[in-house]
């Protein structure tokens, strides 16, 4: 592959504390400052209500939300913003620019590929009762400065070549009978494992982590370790990956003729100590597009609470706003603001090894198309701030709600809450095909984790449950004082050999297939009783049936919605 955004080891350094990178608000910051013999450094968020102005914020210490040993580098939230576009608007860009494809042989020259995933494999879709099977691609945003394009638009000296971060990853799925268009995003400050992986190019194999933050996974081998690192998370079958660097994607939001936005109320994201995006706009909507365009993306000061996640929800306007332009846009019939846009999009794109040529992501983007605006559903996976030692301020997958968001897209469930056309034939996992060992072979470790539903845990609910299933011949269950807050009953196992054994604990207390999960976060056989089950010795049959419903933590925003606006923080109004 060459030396692209994450490929070229012996050409590039570890950045230490990689992890701990934050975005910055500023347009020209640091990176400026230092050309005039000025020196700047940021001031640390801190997890919370109060943020570093006195305003909310989201961060890790004084030293969290930055590359260590150096000056804030003032222009990481323009190159992260031009990345985010192209990477969640890059296949519809393409699905209408078919008239730009007459020479689509020429661009097939710049598209670069890579290994889909670096870990484990992934199993195979399941048909639904059409034969039908849905489609599902990660799109993946590099701060990688490894280019001239890339280093002009972002990063002080000190920082090029450094190991490139997933700051932005969603998921796209397309449903099975193509109607719907489900999109997960997942904050990049979320606290995970991630699997082992290895790098084709060098053969260097990474050993699998302990708890560390999702956009380090792009540096452990390339963009097949962050598409191993969301399977290892979600139990979702990832067909695609698209990864986009920060080169020429300028010229695609330009390409639109400006995108509607609105704030309930005047806003300038500016505070006192000149953080913020400089993003000031009149209450109301209105089209942005160029450095405008760039500052609404940028912005945390002034949206909201403040806090990224409050940013991600405006890109979310942002986006379904763009894909509304795109498809009614008659500008975008010009033949030569198609090609500038064809180049711009392919000249900053990775994919995987399976999508052979231009003309098949063309091919993808036309499936895309064809959903409405009305059924794309964009979310944020359901999270709550971490009380792990070292991780203040960032987050991790919320119990419960990040389950069951994971849950029904991987059966293909809508998260717009309209029914398929036609029921799936299936969406019970099947059972096991490695048969459980005898009950009394089977360690369980029990967890109390009915505090999952904001009530005081049950007191001694896990020695009871353990209590339970050694009268069932369990007789190797124990009861573990961890706390683990879960909505739902859960059964975790650690690896495939184990699944059979936990299918038979969960079939003994009378759980669910669909509470019995593969994950990363135990060792052997977990049992974690839920605030679903605080009483009894039977699960109760009320909480088997689930509900389907997108969880409200998600924060579901529909794409044909061009009413919504976005709140405005106390503070930063004119």
């Amino acid at each position: 592959m060459g030396q692209n955004s994450v490929r070229g080891e012996g050409t590039r350094h570890r950045v230490p504390h990689a992890r701990e990178l934050g975005w910055d608000d500023s347009l020209y910051g640091a990176g400026d400052d230092q050309a005039a013999g000025g020196r700047r450094r940021r001031t640390g968020r801190q997890a919370g209500p109060d943020g570093p102005d006195g305003g909310p914020g989201q961060g890790g210490g004084p030293e969290a939300g930055h590359r260590h040993g150096g000056p804030r580098r003032g222009k990481r939230g323009k190159r992260r913003i031009l990345r985010w576009v192209a990477s969640v608007l890059s296949l519809l860009i393409l699905g209408t620019a078919g008239a730009g494809y007459l020479y689509y042989e020429h661009l097939n020259s710049k598209l670069k590929k890579d290994d889909l995933t670096l870990g484990g494999k992934m199993p195979e879709h399941q048909a639904n009762a059409a034969g039908q099977v849905p489609l599902n691609i990660l799109l993946i945003g590099s701060d990688a400065r490894d280019s001239k394009e890339n280093q002009k638009l972002g990063g002080a000296r000190s920082t090029f070549g450094g190991q490139p971060l997933a700051d932005v990853q969603m998921l796209l799925h397309l449903s099975a009978d193509r109607s719907n268009i489900s999109v997960i995003s997942m904050p990049r400050d979320t606290v995970v494992k991630i699997p082992e992986c290895k790098d084709p190019d060098t053969d260097k194999t990474y050993a699998a982590t302990g708890w560390t933050l999702t956009n380090e996974s792009l540096g452990r081998g390339g963009p097949g370790c962050t598409v191993a690192t969301w399977y290892a998370l979600t139990g979702i079958t990832i067909d695609h990956f698209m990864m986009i660097d920060f080169a020429g994607v300028v010229s695609m939001a330009d390409a639109i003729g400006g995108v509607p936005v609105c704030v309930e109320k005047n806003v300038y994201s500016r505070n006192s100590k000149g953080q913020g995006s400089g993003l000031k706009l009149e209450a109301g909507t209105h089209p942005v597009k160029g450095e405008q365009a760039l500052q609404w993306l940028r912005t945390r000061y002034g949206f909201d609470d403040g806090t990224d996640l409050a940013r991600t929800r405006a890109q979310h306007m942002y986006m379904n706003s763009m894909v509304r332009e795109l498809r009614r846009n008659t500008k975008l019939t010009d033949p030569n603001k198609l090609r500038k846009l064809a180049e711009a999009a392919i000249g900053a794109l990775t994919v995987d090894k399976g999508i052979n040529s231009v003309k098949q992501l063309f091919d993808l983007g036309e499936e895309l198309k064809s959903v409405p605006t009305g059924r794309i559903t964009m979310t944020t996976m359901p999270n709550f701030y971490s009380q792990r030692p070292g991780f203040a301020g960032k987050v991790e997958p919320q119990p419960g709600d990040a389950e069951q968001l994971f849950r029904m897209v991987r059966e293909d469930i809508p998260l717009d809450g309209k029914a398929p056309k036609k029921k799936p034939a299936t969406t019970t996992p099947a059972v096991s095909k490695d048969p459980a060992a005898a009950p009394g072979e089977i360690a369980v470790m029990v967890q109390n984790g009915t505090s999952g539903d904001g009530q005081f845990a049950e007191k001694g609910r896990a020695a009871a449950v353990a209590g339970i299933l050694s009268g069932k011949g369990f007789t190797q269950a124990r009861a573990d004082a961890t706390r683990d807050p879960q909505k739902k009953t859960v059964v975790l196992f650690s690896n495939a050999e184990l699944e059979g054994d936990a299918q038979a604990v969960a079939k003994s207390l009378g759980i669910p297939l669909t509470s019995v999960q593969k994950s990363t976060d135990v060792t052997g056989i977990s049992l974690i009783v839920g605030a679903d089950w605080r009483q009894g010795d039977a699960y109760p049959k009320s909480a088997v049936q689930d509900d389907n419903k997108t969880p409200a933590s998600a924060k579901a925003l529909k794409g044909d919605n061009d009413e919504y606006c976005m709140p405005v923080q106390d503070g930063f109004t004119w």
